[in-house]
């Protein structure tokens, strides 16, 4: 089992950027395939970013595709996701997502221990 902390959120303005750690206990991160979820309010979770365990290939949202980037640093343990040009439309709670299956996934059924979330939010 794995357990996962999120942070990194905050207040910034559009086209700034945040960097959000996820931090694993437990189970090393290499162990997993990684994902980043996020829900606005009112809104279903949504995949953001997810890393495989099986070869670290990384996938994306559309929405989120050339701004933001996943990386693993299994040293620290961690999964960083980067976020760079931001938008009021990524204003959400962001999850981060351990899940056994090589393939990884974008289905929040495809992963199965999440953390708290951190807030994110882009003002205009």
């Amino acid at each position: 089992q794995v357990q996962l902390v999120e942070s990194g959120g905050g207040l910034v303005q559009a086209g700034g950027s945040l960097r959000l750690s996820c931090a694993a206990s437990g189970r090393t991160v290499s162990s997993y395939s990684m994902g980043w979820f996020r829900q606005a309010p009112g809104k279903e979770r949504e995949f953001v970013s997810g890393i495989r365990w099986s070869d670290d290939y990384t996938y994306y949202a559309d929405s989120v595709k050339g701004r933001f980037t996943i990386s693993r640093d299994n040293a620290k343990n961690t999964v960083d996701l980067q976020m760079n040009s931001l938008k009021p439309e990524d204003t959400a709670v962001y999850y981060c997502a351990a899940g056994r299956r090589s393939y990884g996934g974008s289905s929040y059924r495809d992963y199965d221990y999440w953390g708290q979330g951190t807030q994110v939010t882009v003002s205009s």
